[in-house]
């Protein structure tokens, strides 16, 4: 998984923080206008107020001086001097008494106190004389500071107008006093960020802690390393959120294990099936491929995985991949492996969702290489049963009709067609009788009669049946049978009877095939702990290809010579079967044009074994 990277600035440790300076900043920024603004307001309207009290104040203390007709004009502008001296402001002011002629009578100022008696001109005075009301206004000095006027008239208690009063007072120190005010605001908003700030770093970083290690939690789960839960500092909705992701760890791995457990059940199952199985995905390219659909193919799984399922089967000149996804297949393959040739039969199913969506292929393979053979060889068995039959029935049937037809009149016809009738007849019956014994055989219903016989005694004793046979004139050849035994005794367990038929038919065999005057050698080999019993003629031999499928049922190298003969090809089928019960092998081996020898090998006892029992058991 790869993981997003990011600057540290984009961190929420550090957006918090930035939030509440933002915040902060914001709130006081509204705060600090509207709290300096009111100062100002009320700081200014108090100045105001208090200069107009003062003013007030003056201005009645004016009255009976300016009313007093018995002070001369010394006396009078030192009364009023004294008056005015005793305004008391703690702000610089400037005071003006004028009579109704705006002539100055009287000021507090040192060094203009020569200017009284002179016209102190200005519009506003003029007007208050005029409307018999007061004036006030904020005016600016040459040295750009702002400076409160007022301008009362002095009236009377009779209302007649004395004079007016003018007093200009500095309001630099407001301006001093509010400048004051905010640069401590500034510095309390300063010093208010750099602890919001610090307390903010400290809640981010009590944020930030839990959710980095959540975070480093969820890594681990998506690397798949389940044994470090994430730390719980709090019980919080971030613990909560800890105490989850914990869980989900515990869930993810029980699952995963489940997960795993259900892979490596099915990974055996896939490795130990008989059967190959591929799966592919919805393009059809192979995803998946069992050791068995590689053993049956051929080839190993880099050859397999990601290529397209029609070319892995050789199925691209008859099928396509829509083909095979639009619906189940069965198809039929042929491999030669290792110089065999094998039938594999590949059944195709198509996966798909509950939305029917097709998501991929699964093919199963299965060698059906003995399947196939052995429904051929059933085929062929009945075909050659049903030749077999018929043709002896035909010549019964054909025989039987001339008899009836007039030949039965004639004995010189009749005797040899009796004799043919018979001898197809007897034909039959042995071949039935084989037919009975395969498939008692193929039943398991055969059971052996077993005893521990001299099994030189009885091969000795089938030869010397054989023997007399040839020399009573039965045979239509001269035969020489010859004896190569072991000097040792050979004692063997056996059905007696299942093994005479057994030597009988490999002795006869030698006789049928072999030339007039042949050799016939009978074997008797000690092999330590087994004895191979073998027959040797000097006939036309078998091919090595022929030899490979003698001893299957039906199977003739000649098929013309052996049915004139009267051989059904079960013989050695038989043989074969009984030898195998016994618990040995047959064989042969053989040379073309110069014979062939056939052999079995069989366990025996041995006499020291023999006598070692009995005496155990005397």
């Amino acid at each position: 998984m790869k993981r997003r990277t990011f600057h540290i600035f984009q961190s929420i440790y550090f957006k918090i923080p930035l939030l509440f300076l933002f915040i902060l900043m914001v709130s006081f920024q509204f705060i600090g206008v509207f709290f300096i603004d009111k100062l100002e307001n009320q700081s200014v309207n108090s100045f105001k107020s208090q200069i107009n009290t003062q003013g007030d104040f003056l201005a009645s203390n004016l009255i009976p001086i300016l009313t007093d007709e018995n002070l001369s004009e010394d006396d009078l502008t030192l009364r009023l001097d004294q008056t005015i001296d005793t305004f008391s402001s703690s702000n610089p002011t400037k005071i003006w008494v004028l009579n109704p002629n705006q002539t100055i009578l009287a000021t507090d100022q040192d060094i203009e106190r020569t200017q009284v008696g002179a016209q102190y001109n200005n519009a506003a005075v003029q007007e208050v004389l005029l409307s018999r009301s007061s004036f006030a206004g904020e005016i600016d000095s040459n040295t750009r500071q702002p400076i409160y006027q007022l301008v009362k008239p002095i009236i009377s208690n009779d209302s007649q107008v004395l004079g007016a009063i003018v007093i200009e007072a500095s309001m630099e120190h407001i301006v001093t006093q509010t400048r004051d005010i905010i640069q401590l605001f500034l510095q309390s908003v300063l010093l208010a960020i750099v602890i919001a700030m610090t307390i903010a770093f400290f809640l981010s970083q009590g944020l930030t802690r839990p959710i980095e290690n959540i975070r480093q939690q969820a890594i681990r789960i998506a690397e798949g390393v389940y044994d470090y839960p994430a730390h719980v500092f709090g019980k919080d909705e971030l613990g909560e959120l800890a105490l989850t992701i914990n869980e989900l760890a515990d869930k993810v791995k029980d699952a995963q294990e489940s997960t795993e457990s259900e892979k490596q059940r099915l990974d055996g199952v896939l490795r130990h099936m008989r059967d190959g199985v591929i799966s592919t995905d919805r393009r059809g390219r192979v995803a998946l491929v069992n050791d068995r659909a590689l053993y049956l193919l051929n080839i190993y799984q880099e050859q397999a995985i990601g290529k397209s399922i029609v070319e892995l089967l050789d199925l691209a000149d008859d099928y396509s991949v829509h083909d095979l996804m639009f619906e189940d297949h069965e198809v039929k393959i042929e491999k030669t492996i290792k110089d065999i040739q094998t039938i594999i039969k590949a059944e195709f199913s198509v996966i798909r969702r509950d939305t029917g969506f097709v998501t991929g292929l699964v093919c199963v393979l299965t060698d059906v290489t003995e399947q196939e053979k052995t429904n051929q060889e059933r085929r062929d068995f009945v075909s050659n049963v049903s030749h077999e039959l018929r043709t002896p029935l035909t010549s019964v049937k054909s025989y039987s009709e001339a008899l009836l037809d007039g030949a039965l009149q004639d004995t010189s016809l009749a005797q040899p067609f009796l004799e043919v009738i018979q001898l197809e007849s007897n034909r039959m019956i042995r071949m039935v009788s084989n037919l009975l014994d395969l498939s008692k055989i193929d039943g398991g219903q055969i059971i052996l009669q077993k005893d521990l016989v001299d099994f030189k005694r009885v091969v000795d004793h089938i030869v010397d049946r054989m023997e007399f046979t040839l020399e009573s004139g039965q045979r239509d050849k001269n035969y020489k049978i010859v004896r190569h035994y072991t000097p040792r005794d050979i004692y063997v367990d056996i059905d007696q009877d299942r093994m005479t038929q057994v030597i009988d038919n490999l002795i006869n065999n030698a006789i049928k095939y072999s030339p007039d005057g042949g050799k016939i050698t009978i074997g008797l080999e000690d092999n330590r702990d087994s004895v191979i019993f073998s027959v040797s003629d000097q006939g036309l031999g078998i091919s090595q290809v022929d030899a490979e499928h003698l001893f299957e049922r039906f199977y003739r190298v000649d098929k013309a010579r052996s049915r004139e003969q009267g051989g059904s090809g079960l013989g050695l089928a038989i043989s074969k079967e009984v030898v195998e019960l016994h618990g040995g092998r047959i064989w042969v081996e053989s040379i073309e044009n110069e014979g062939s020898t056939f052999s079995f090998e069989l366990p025996f006892t041995s006499m020291d074994e023999l006598e070692g029992e009995w005496e155990e058991f005397e």
